[in-house]
């Protein structure tokens, strides 16, 4: 145990990652989404795959606590049940190709993931459609692959919401709602495939504290009339977080 708080503290980058968990708790709590995708380019330059995704889930738990309640009540529990179900289904599939996929390469795919994600919303694309349940298995499974590799459950679901004109709020409870159950199925993936480090959860403990601290924060700051706003101030960290974090850089 003292040794792995030890490896914990002496963590490569600690400082980076106390930075960019705090500014992903801060657009969590405004937007419901984002954390992976700030955190997840940064992280993975200083950490184990498996150790990036076991954070992601450690830090879903600390936002879970601030925003699942309300987000419960104003979710709609049939659509996110089916893209859970979906997910609990690809979600080993996503790990088992992490766990032998190099480190650099996975570098390059979640900022490719990130990047296709980031220029969908931005570029203002928008699908008139309606999500049949074939869609939404779908849209589940894809995010369940993706977060099993890479530690970003969010992004597959996150363009498929934000491209269609739906109402603000409900698209945010929706997305924490979900992300909250995809966390849950990640983790135990990875504890009884023994992917889980006990540093990892120190260091989440580390890294918690801020990231309560700027979720709240921006769950305070949240307004529906400010959609726009959010939008562009999540749009330039997530940018910001992923052309820093590129292999090219190192």
């Amino acid at each position: 145990m003292l040794e792995a708080c030890q490896a914990a503290l002496a963590t490569p980058g600690l400082f980076w990652l106390l930075v960019t968990i705090g500014a992903a708790g801060l657009v969590r709590g405004f937007t419901g989404f984002g954390t992976a995708m700030i955190f997840v380019p940064v992280g993975a330059q200083f950490l184990p795959s498996a150790d990036v995704v076991f954070l992601m889930v450690l830090m879903g738990v600390f936002s879970t606590i601030t925003l699942f309640p309300q987000a419960w009540r104003q979710a709609d529990k049939a659509e996110v049940g089916a893209l859970a179900m979906a997910a609990a289904v690809t979600v080993p599939a996503g790990l088992w190709v992490m766990s032998q996929m190099d480190p650099l390469t996975l570098r390059w795919l979640a900022a490719g993931v990130i990047g296709v994600t980031l220029a969908a919303v931005v570029s203002g694309w928008r699908w008139q459609g309606r999500l049949g349940w074939p869609g939404r298995f779908g849209i589940g499974g894809a995010a369940g692959m993706v977060g099993g590799m890479t530690g970003l459950t969010g992004p597959v679901v996150i363009v498929f919401y934000l491209a269609n004109v739906r109402d603000v709020a409900r698209v945010r409870a929706n997305t924490i709602v979900f992300l909250a159950a995809l966390d849950v199925v990640i983790a135990v993936n990875l504890i009884f495939g023994g992917l889980a480090s006990l540093q990892a959860v120190i260091l989440a403990a580390l890294l918690g504290v801020p990231y309560m601290i700027t979720t709240l924060t921006g769950k305070a700051l949240f307004d529906p009339r400010l959609e726009k706003l959010y939008r562009f101030a999540s749009y330039s960290v997530i940018a910001l977080a992923v052309l820093s974090s590129l292999p090219v850089f190192d």
